[in-house]
């Protein structure tokens, strides 16, 4: 269930002692490596780092409304979840990801298309999501965003046109 906190610390506050060290440490290496361009903010009952509106106005497709998410982080009942949108759909990132993840961890990669699940914080990987968060500036993932809307958008156009 998504948190209902208005404040990443209070999201924080809320976290269970025994993930609580391992999410702080999480965050902290994310906001250490993440490009300049991205804010901190609470989204989708997570903690997120999104391109605010003030740097690209169209927002979030679905809601412009939104500020464009790229990355955010949760404590979930079972495990800790970075969701990384630059991830989805993105084969070489991906690949590269999991390549690497092998070198920095000895668990098993818990990972869907854009959600990478650690079940132990001790566990996690820090120097790998920090290599990761400088893989994408802001102009990159603006960039990678609109293209991959544009195909999809395509995509529903031509399905419409043969139906």
């Amino acid at each position: 269930m998504p948190s209902t906190a208005i404040t990443p610390e209070a999201y924080i506050a809320e976290l269970p002692l025994d993930k609580k060290e391992g999410f702080i440490k999480l965050r902290e290496t994310i906001k250490r490596s993440i490009p300049k361009g991205f804010e901190e903010m609470m989204t989708y009952g997570m903690i997120g780092y999104v391109v605010p509106l003030s740097t690209y106005p169209a927002g979030y497709h679905c809601n412009p409304k939104l500020p464009l998410c790229f990355v955010n982080i949760a404590c979930q009942k079972n495990f800790i979840a970075m969701h990384h949108m630059g991830l989805y759909g993105n084969q070489t990132l991906t690949d590269w990801f999991v390549a690497e993840y092998p070198k920095h961890s000895t668990s098993k990669l818990d990972m869907g298309k854009a959600c990478i699940r650690f079940k132990k914080p001790d566990q996690i990987p820090f120097d790998l999501i920090a290599e990761l968060m400088k893989k994408m500036t802001v102009k990159d993932w603006i960039a990678y965003y609109e293209t991959a809307l544009k195909k999809g958008l395509e995509s529903k156009e031509k399905k419409s046109i043969t139906q």
